[in-house]
C-alpha cells in the first residue's frame, strides 16, 4: 500500500478520455490535476484554476457512524483504509442517475468493494449533481463525472484528492451496459483510477479489449435506452457533446 501512496503523491493525473483510434481510455488535455500530499491544482482550460489548501491527513475513522464527520477529507494516505471500513456499513446496492436526457440505474458488484463504496460515497455527497457526460464516443462509451465548471473543482477539493487502486481481476468483463472506471495511461503503471469519473460501455456485445486494464464495478439494470440516447448526441472534435448532457442527481439505494 506504501507503493500506491508514493505513486499517488507524484502522479500527474489527467482527466481520462477516449482515443478513437484504438478505442482505449486515454488522456484529455482539457483538465489536468497534479496530485500531491499538500495541494492539487486543476486547470480547466478556460482561464480558471483552483488550488486547494493542505488536506487533512488524519486517519480515516467513522467513529461508530455510517458517514464520516463533515470536516473529513480523503487523501492518498487514508482512502484505502477509509473505504475498507465504509463499505462494511453500506446496505445500498444500486445508484440511480437522473440526467437531462432521462434516468438509468446501475447495480454495483459486491466483490469490487472500493469502487462500489466510492460511487455510493460520492452520490451521498452530492458530487455528481451538475457534472456532465463530457466524453461520448459513438457505439463505444459514454463517460461522465467531469465538467468545466469551477464549482465541481471546488467539490473535489472539499471531498479530497485521491486515486483508487485497480480491482480488475474479479472476472467482470466489459459487456454492454457495464460501468467502469477510467485511469491515466501516462506514468501510471499500477493503473490507479480517477475516482470522480466513470464510463458505461454501449458496444454490442461489449468492449472486451478493456478487460484487465479498467475496473468494471457494476452494470446498468434499467434505462439502457437512456444511455443509448446519450451516446447518439452530436459531439465536437474532442468528443464533448455539442449540447451539454447533465447529471442532475445520483441517488444510492
Amino acid at each position: 500500500m506504501r507503493v500506491i501512496s508514493v505513486l499517488m503523491s507524484v502522479l500527474l493525473l489527467t482527466s481520462c478520455r477516449i482515443d478513437k483510434t484504438d478505442q482505449s481510455i486515454g488522456l484529455s488535455q482539457s483538465t489536468v490535476a497534479i496530485i500531491t500530499a499538500d495541494s492539487m491544482v486543476e486547470n480547466f482550460g478556460d482561464g480558471y484554476s483552483t488550488k486547494a489548501p493542505e488536506p487533512n491527513h488524519e486517519n480515516a475513522r467513522l467513529k461508530g457512524q455510517s458517514e464520516p464527520d463533515a470536516s473529513f477529507v480523503l487523501t492518498e494516505e487514508n482512502v484505502v483504509p477509509f473505504f475498507f471500513e465504509y463499505e462494511k456499513t453500506l446496505t445500498e446496492k444500486n445508484v440511480r442517475f437522473e440526467t437531462s436526457m432521462g434516468s438509468f440505474t446501475v447495480r454495483l458488484f459486491q466483490d469490487v468493494p472500493y469502487h462500489r463504496a466510492n460511487l455510493i460515497y460520492l452520490a451521498k455527497k452530492g458530487y455528481f449533481e451538475g457534472t456532465q457526460f463530457h466524453r461520448v464516443v459513438k457505439d463505444f462509451i459514454i463517460q461522465g463525472g467531469n465538467t468545466d465548471n469551477r464549482k465541481i473543482a471546488q467539490k473535489r477539493s472539499q471531498i479530497g484528492r485521491y486515486l483508487l487502486p485497480p480491482d480488475a481481476n474479479k472476472g467482470h468483463k466489459h459487456h454492454r451496459g457495464i460501468i467502469s472506471m477510467p485511469s491515466s495511461d501516462t506514468d501510471n503503471p499500477y493503473k490507479l483510477a480517477s475516482p470522480y469519473e466513470f464510463f458505461i460501455v454501449v458496444t454490442k456485445p461489449g468492449s472486451y479489449h478493456l478487460d484487465g486494464n479498467y475496473t468494471a464495478f457494476g452494470e446498468v439494470i434499467e434505462g439502457m435506452d437512456v444511455v443509448d440516447h446519450i451516446n447518439s448526441v452530436a459531439v465536437d472534435q474532442g468528443d464533448w457533446p455539442m449540447q451539454n448532457v447533465y447529471i442532475l442527481k445520483a441517488e444510492a439505494f
